[in-house]
């Protein structure tokens, strides 16, 4: 009943404020730290949803990590069957979906709605020596390392725009120097102190920087520039380059079709309030409402978009891969290695046999699990294919506690991959292990 009295109301065009709101209490889980796009969407939400009388009180739950996967996981897994509870979503998770080949997806949860869309920009300090984006485009063509892209999550629309920028004038989007945060708060920060040389992100969390002049604009990822907006397209500095990011919300799984159809409905009223369409003019956000199945299939065609691109950009699973890919560090390992065995094969030819069989069993077993890791990473995962690493070079150095190293080398592999996966938001492959991850 409260379902319908929503749905009166919206289609009368009358707010529900004066009425009974649909939900005494809703929560809507933002898998993000404060200050960025999906922090924003949520409180957004919160505001309106308060103000239509569509709820009595909303409250914003933060969950960073993994560019939201660590916050879909939970969502999926501890509200499942919750009809009170929301959570933002967008194309910055569907890349980090595609990227890590999360085990648990946006099929695993209920699509309500695509709410906004939002233009990327880039940016630098206004004490930065690049005054233009051609000036940029001079330095990172000439030394592409050396110039460093701060932004969101590893595989979100940030990177993607930083990659696809590059290869538009001639660089290979694998030499993009990339450095990811997890919150759109910890990326202003690093631009603003100059930590990276050019930050990527949506237009609305620069917004106070670009009001008070403390950032310098290079360039919007818009088709043509925005009213009221003086700020040059990528395209019309001949980087032929187009891109919109948008942002969604989803409901857990297991829900019964009445409390799918009360969020819907209140979702909907939401959308058409006085006060989100406030929100969408003071953050230049766009209405992309999308609803329903129609909502379901647009998903599934950004998925199939997505891994194109990332594929193209050398990110994506089923890119192809070379040692080299990886950076200098795997060569410089396997050289040394090569190194080490080509001295204690010469040191055993001048030793004798049975000195030569006791100094080549450590590097042998060294060996064989820099071979394991490198063959195990990305079908096994991190985990297992690190510790299978980690106890064979504790076997090489002491032979005599097989099972007390085995849990050390688990012990460390687990902590390792929590560390940089987790903590850093650096993205490692889970592997068989994802659905536990």
């Amino acid at each position: 009943m409260v379902c319908l009295a929503v749905a009166l109301f919206v289609a009368a065009g009358v707010s529900p404020a004066a009425a009974q709101p649909a939900y005494g209490h809703l929560r809507i889980i933002a898998p993000a730290a404060p200050g960025g796009g999906w922090d924003q969407t949520a409180r957004v939400m919160q505001q309106a949803l308060q103000r239509a009388g569509l709820a009595r009180t909303v409250s914003v739950e933060n969950i960073p990590g993994a560019a939201g996967l660590i916050g879909l996981a939970r969502f999926v897994g501890a509200e499942h069957g919750r009809g009170d509870a929301l959570m933002a979503s967008g194309l910055i998770m569907l890349g980090a979906i595609v990227t890590q080949r999360s085990a648990v997806t946006l099929r695993d949860v209920t699509p309500i709605a695509r709410l906004t869309g939002e233009y990327e920009v880039l940016a630098v300090p206004s004490t930065s020596p690049f005054r233009t984006l051609d000036d940029f485009i001079r330095a990172f063509k000439a030394r592409p390392e050396a110039m460093s892209w701060g932004g969101g999550s590893a595989g979100g629309s940030d990177q993607i725009l930083a990659g696809l920028i590059a290869d538009a004038v001639g660089v290979s989007p694998g030499r993009v120097n990339y450095i990811a945060f997890s919150g759109g708060g910890e990326s202003l920060s690093a631009i603003l102190g100059g930590q990276v040389s050019v930050g990527v992100n949506g237009l609305a969390e620069f917004a106070a920087q670009i009001e008070a002049g403390s950032v310098r604009v290079l360039a919007i990822s818009s088709a043509e520039r925005l009213p009221g907006l003086d700020i040059p397209t990528l395209r019309e500095q001949g980087v032929n380059v187009e891109l919109e990011n948008w942002r969604s919300v989803v409901a857990p799984p297991g829900l019964s079709a009445a409390d799918r159809r009360r969020l819907e409905a209140a979702v909907e009223a939401m959308a058409r309030s006085a006060a989100w369409r406030e929100a969408l003019e003071r953050y230049r956000w766009l209405d992309r409402y999308l609803a329903g199945d129609a909502f379901a299939r647009f998903v599934d065609a950004e998925e199939v978009r997505v891994q194109d691109i990332l594929r193209k950009l050398g990110t994506s699973p089923g890119a192809p891969r070379t040692l080299g890919s990886a950076g200098p560090y795997p060569l410089i390992v396997l050289s040394g290695l090569v190194l080490c065995t080509l001295a204690v094969a010469i040191g055993g030819l001048r030793a004798g046999s049975t000195r030569a069989r006791a100094e080549w069993r450590p590097v042998g077993l060294i060996a064989a699990g820099i071979g394991l890791d490198l063959a195990l990473a990305e079908r096994a995962g991190f985990i297992i294919a690190s510790a299978v690493l980690f106890w064979c070079v504790a076997r090489a150095f002491d032979a005599r506690h097989p099972s007390r190293d085995a849990l050390f080398a688990a012990a460390v592999s687990a902590g390792a991959y929590l560390l940089f996966g987790r903590v850093l938001d650096l993205p490692l492959p889970a592997g068989v292990l994802a659905g536990w991850l």
